[in-house]
């Protein structure tokens, strides 16, 4: 076997890790992200109750 050859498959290699721990990272950041957008629109929708909640409590002492 070459040596240019042996390089070829170390440098393949090396490439397969690199791209995996990429891909791993950028995978990490958008269920993040994901993860951030369910809470704020869950977050928002308690909100919501919780304020018609407290309307419809303050309506129902005057």
């Amino acid at each position: 076997m070459k040596m240019s050859t042996v390089w070829s498959i170390i440098g393949a290699i090396i490439a397969i890790i690199i791209a995996w721990w990429v891909v791993n990272v950028a995978f990490s950041i958008a269920w993040f992200l994901v993860k951030a957008i369910i809470a704020v629109i869950v977050a928002a929708a308690i909100f919501g109750l919780i304020k018609a909640s407290l309307k419809s409590k303050d309506k129902q002492r005057s």
